[in-house]
């Protein structure tokens, strides 16, 4: 009986910690409005160079990222919109000042027309 409650106790601990875990995710999304100026090469550059973040700043936990697709016409001209998965807003606060982070900033200010950012703490699911 003993052993079947430290089981279930274990159990109830670890859902918990996975419970509290998930709670503390921040997502951060950026899109990106081009340049109409803006060439093919210069964009692919600066996607590249956002992809490259995920490797060289260790508080990102994962980063997706893809191209306008919607058929709503509701995009105001923002074509690219990068997903960001961070375990608390410290990570978060430690990507945005980081010396990768600004030298990024670097690659996209010539070609970049406006840039939206929201961030949010995951809820649920």
């Amino acid at each position: 009986m003993k052993t079947i409650i430290a089981i279930l106790s274990a159990c109830f601990v670890a859902a918990m910690i996975t419970s509290a875990s998930a709670a503390e995710k921040l997502r951060h999304v950026v899109s990106f409005k081009f340049k109409s100026t803006a060439s093919a090469d210069e964009i692919k550059k600066v996607e590249e160079a956002f992809q490259a973040l995920k490797g060289k700043i260790p508080q990102i936990v994962a980063l997706e990222w893809g191209t306008n697709v919607s058929k709503e016409k509701l995009d105001k001209g923002f074509t690219h919109c990068f997903l960001l998965t961070f375990k608390n807003e410290q990570d978060r606060d430690a990507y945005v000042v980081h010396p990768e982070h600004k030298a990024f900033g670097k690659i996209i200010g010539p070609v970049l027309d406006d840039v939206f950012v929201i961030d949010f703490v995951v809820k649920g699911k």
